[in-house]
């Protein structure tokens, strides 16, 4: 796939998922735009794949969300991607979320989402197509324990997805969620009581989906950018899943 002359924003493009979309939307041609609030993790992925400097800042603040995609459009004069990747997690049922856990996981998760793209949208609308591609995930649609405000702000994203999706298809813009199992992230590592080893991680794999392994990122960025390619052209509002049979059980 080409995306020479194509720009790309990816939030949370310091770690994880979003740095393997980064990296695999910057191989294909595209100049890539990395939104974080991480400054040395950023500041090295765009170094890597030659970026220039990230945009940092807190998604969840809607006018840093105005900055960071005009950022995007003094660099390179347009957008045509928007990858909102960002996510944090808090472990804990619904007793054990505070209030101030509840509120940034739904800030940065939703808020931020929802901030990129009203955002985003109003350039896409002006060159009459773009792309965004949200990151949902399995429990946005099924749910699980122990992680009650993450699987509510997951399951937001996947309607905001269907909603805009169907509010700006006339103006050639498309957008989808992808939705990750079990990958082998910061965050699956993250908010554990004890930090798991190589050794723990491959067993949770094992364990818990059928393929069993954890996915790799770049298995996930893979289907972002094909989602943000003209073969996925007949595709909107669309929440693709990627987990190895989690879900087909």
């Amino acid at each position: 796939m080409d995306f020479r002359g194509k720009t790309v924003l990816v939030t949370g493009g310091a770690s994880g998922m979003g740095a393997a979309t980064a990296r695999e939307f910057a191989a294909a041609g595209a100049d890539v735009v990395i939104v974080d609030i991480n400054v040395p993790l950023a500041s090295e992925v765009a170094a890597e794949i030659g970026a220039g400097e990230p945009v940092i800042g807190d998604v969840a603040d809607s006018a840093f969300c105005d900055r960071a995609v005009a950022a995007a459009l003094e660099r390179h004069g347009r957008l045509d991607v928007l990858v909102n990747c960002a996510g944090i997690i808090y472990r804990a049922d619904a007793a054990g979320t505070p209030d101030e856990a509840w509120r940034r996981v739904m800030a940065v998760n939703v808020d931020g989402v929802f901030f990129m793209s009203r955002a985003a949208v109003i350039p896409m609308k002006k060159q009459g197509a773009g792309v965004i591609v949200n990151f949902g995930s399995i429990w946005g649609g099924v749910g699980a324990s122990g992680v009650v405000a993450y699987c509510a702000s997951k399951g937001a994203v996947h309607n905001l997805t269907r909603a805009m999706a169907l509010d700006h298809v006339k103006d050639g813009i498309r957008i989808n969620a992808v939705c990750p199992g079990e990958v082998n992230t910061p965050m699956l590592a993250s908010g554990r009581p004890k930090p798991p080893t190589p050794e723990d991680l491959k067993k949770l794999g094992q364990d818990v989906v059928p393929m069993g392994r954890l996915a790799d990122p770049a298995e996930i960025a893979r289907v972002v950018v094909f989602l943000a390619s003209e073969g996925a052209s007949y595709m909107t509002g669309s929440m693709v899943t990627i987990d190895a049979g989690y879900t087909a059980r």
